[in-house]
C-alpha cells in the first residue's frame, strides 16, 4: 500500500540552462550582416559603374589622338616604302616613284 500522504513526486523534467543567443538575437545578426553585405555591394557596383564611365570618356577622348599618331606612323612608312622603291627601281627608265600605286583602286 501506498504511504500516507502519497510518493514523493519524481523529476522528470531536464533542467538545462539556456546557452548562447536566443533565436530572435541570431535572426538579428543574420540580418545586420546581410544588410551590411547588400550596401558593400551596391556601393561597389556603383564604383564599378563610374570606373567605367570614366574609361569610355577617356577613350572617347585619347580617340583623335591614336588616330593622328596611327596616321604618322603611316606617313612615315610610306616615305620609307617610297625612299626604298626609288633606290630599287632607279636604273629602270621612266619610271618614277607611286606611278603605279596611283592606278590601284582604293581601299577604302
Amino acid at each position: 500500500m501506498p504511504p500516507a500522504g502519497g510518493f514523493e513526486t519524481l523529476r522528470y523534467k531536464r533542467n538545462l540552462p539556456t546557452r548562447g543567443p536566443s533565436a530572435y538575437a541570431i535572426l538579428a545578426g543574420v540580418t545586420a550582416s546581410v544588410l551590411y553585405g547588400c550596401y558593400v555591394v551596391a556601393k561597389a557596383r556603383i564604383e564599378q559603374k563610374e570606373l567605367e564611365r570614366e574609361k569610355a570618356w577617356s577613350r572617347i577622348y585619347l580617340t583623335p589622338l591614336l588616330m593622328a599618331e596611327a596616321d604618322r606612323d603611316t606617313y612615315r612608312r610610306q616615305q620609307i616604302a617610297n625612299a626604298r622603291e626609288a633606290a630599287i627601281m632607279s636604273k629602270v627608265p621612266g619610271w618614277s616613284v607611286r606611278s603605279v600605286q596611283l592606278l590601284r583602286r582604293p581601299t577604302c
